[in-house]
């Protein structure tokens, strides 16, 4: 018999603990539409620690798991309900405090990406990580799956920036891990453990993050390639001498989807698109640009465009963002993110157009080039039987392919549910019996976010 939710909608606010059918339901999935979602038993929408501390007791005391939730957008089916389970949502979790003395925020989890780039600004300064999804996906949901973004190859990933923690532990208990300051040597790297662990050791309530002085004014170089080949060894040539600030990837379905999508010119015919940044100051910022465009043009470049003006740099940048969602207009996507060290960029997108070749489906490649994190989307018609089974298929041949060149399932969206068949192939079977022991050490009844990553 599952546990009544009444008593636990009597000990928080009225209205914080939701039984209704037709508003779980829109809980019981994130994007990535795992289609073995259950049905919670139901929603809670904290605005406090202490409120999920009282969720996180209640849960214990009953047997009843506690599936964590921020703005939805996961691509690995890391927030997908199970039948019974408390669908904790942060999304009502929206406080920041900026403090420039010590260039830091302290945010509450349910605040998006931007939100939190738009209140460093407003001090004057820079909050860098920025996944494509930046204006919809919560800080909580990048901090526990140490999201990436544009601009990593320069600036690195969320976990180099994330200075604290406060997390809610499986039994209640809330602890604090590291804080304000840029250096702390004190015990064992708590705060690194949680960041990245998908909600499978506690529950993120308050996040420290480390903020940077604005980033100075970016110049733009676009490389048209003949073919993605040509273009995946242009990456190459530039991340061999540089760090720029920006380096992504476009292929031609890519490309022409978004050009039916934000009908900006575009070039239908080519194989590839290159987008490239430097924002290194004067005379230094000159040079690279100028070194960004011989490596484009001695690798095949067909055109080269380079430009230090910031709208016109932005509509490239916001092509590149826009590509998810213009691919996903010809039809359901199965969304991989893995990555591999850059000299094997090459063979992996080759690889990549030799399995949708294989499997007759079709894949468009984006990625974010510089540090090697490719973004297969592989698209389907999930009415045709034959045709959802061969993306399937795809789907774990570019794993495959991934771990055999000596690279990831995952680079930025996490395990969650779809992809953990394959992590003991990727991580070895001890890495996976230590992964256990630490689960079974802080959750040992498995309560948080069952059946992700294990």
């Amino acid at each position: 018999m599952s546990a009544d939710p009444s008593s636990l909608a009597a000990s928080l606010p009225d209205g914080m603990v939701v039984t209704d059918a037709d508003i779980l339901a829109g809980y019981r999935q994130d994007r990535a539409a795992d289609p073995t979602a259950g049905t919670p038993l139901a929603l809670v929408r904290p605005t406090t620690t202490a409120e999920v501390q009282d969720t996180v007791r209640w849960c214990a005391a009953n047997g009843v798991p506690v599936i964590t939730r921020g703005a939805g957008t996961s691509l690995s089916g890391g927030s997908t309900a199970v039948d019974g389970a408390i669908m904790l949502s942060t999304e009502k979790m929206r406080d920041i405090d900026v403090d420039p003395a010590t260039r830091t925020a302290v945010v509450q989890p349910g605040l998006f990406n931007s939100e939190v780039k738009a209140a460093a600004a407003a001090s004057g300064l820079w909050y860098p990580p920025d996944p494509s999804s930046f204006e919809i996906c919560s800080i909580g949901g990048n901090v526990a799956t140490n999201a990436g973004g544009l601009c990593c190859v320069k600036y690195g990933v969320t976990t180099d920036y994330v200075l604290g923690l406060e997390v809610v532990l499986a039994d209640g208990r809330a602890v604090r891990v590291g804080g304000k300051q840029l250096k702390d040597s004190a015990g064992l790297p708590l705060t690194k453990l949680f960041v990245g662990s998908e909600g499978l050791l506690g529950i993120i309530t308050e996040v420290t993050l480390r903020l940077l002085p604005p980033q100075g004014p970016a110049s733009t170089v676009v490389g048209v390639f003949g073919s993605v080949h040509d273009a995946s060894r242009a990456v190459l040539a530039v991340t061999g001498d540089m760090r720029p600030a920006m380096l992504e990837f476009m292929d031609s379905v890519a490309i022409n989807a978004v050009e039916d999508l934000l009908r900006m010119g575009l070039d239908r015919e080519a194989g590839a698109l290159l987008v490239a940044q430097s924002d290194a100051p004067g005379a230094a910022g000159a040079a690279e640009v100028e070194f960004i465009r011989k490596a484009f043009e001695s690798n095949g470049a067909g055109e080269v465009f380079a430009t230090d003006d910031p709208v016109e740099g932005e509509a490239f940048t916001a092509a590149r963002r826009a590509a998810i969602p213009a691919v996903e207009k010809l039809g359901s996507l199965l969304l991989e993110d893995v990555g591999v060290p850059l000299p094997s960029l090459p063979d992996l997108i080759d690889g990549v157009a030799e399995i949708a070749a294989d499997n007759r489906v079709m894949i468009s490649v984006i990625a974010h080039a510089g540090d090697g994190n490719t973004h297969p989307l592989i698209v389907f018609d999930p009415a045709d039987v034959d045709e959802a089974e061969r993306a399937q298929v795809a789907f774990g041949q570019i794993m495959d392919l991934a771990i055999e060149l000596g690279g990831t399932i995952t680079g930025e969206h996490g395990v969650g549910r779809l992809k953990k068949g394959w992590l003991p192939d990727q991580v070895g079977p001890d890495v996976m019996e230590l992964t256990a022991r630490i689960k079974q050490a802080l959750d040992p009844d498995g309560l948080l976010n069952p059946g992700v990553l294990l």
